[in-house]
């Protein structure tokens, strides 16, 4: 078994550093967790401190782009998510990956211009 020495590796991230990640209040990320059920992060010690997992981290990529970026009100994005999950999930992905592109042609269109 070979040892990982990938040092960005974790296994639970704080509410603080999940809300970074998305540009959110943390007071958002916990009342989507009222709000989607299937949203429970880990919670440790007396003070019930959350700890986030990857595929937390993934449902909450998804109802951020169902909510923030497309727009949908919060019952219309627990029904997709309901109904379609793996279809939601790929939509998301297509759509994160179509902005990255975009920010990429963007950056080359200034570069070109800039050497006119």
């Amino acid at each position: 078994m070979a040892l990982n020495t990938n040092k960005n590796l974790k296994l639970y991230y704080s509410i603080s550093e999940v809300a970074a990640m998305f540009d959110l209040n943390e007071s958002t990320l916990r009342y989507w967790e009222k709000e989607f059920p299937y949203l429970k992060p880990k919670t440790s010690g007396p003070s019930k401190v959350r700890q986030y997992t990857d595929k937390d981290i993934e449902l909450i990529r998804l109802i951020h782009s169902l909510v923030k970026v497309r727009g949908f009100k919060l019952a219309a994005a627990k029904k997709i998510i309901n109904s379609n999950r793996d279809g939601a999930d790929r939509t998301a992905d297509i759509l994160e990956r179509l902005t990255m592109v975009r920010d990429e042609l963007m950056a080359l269109k200034r570069q070109i211009e800039g050497l006119v």
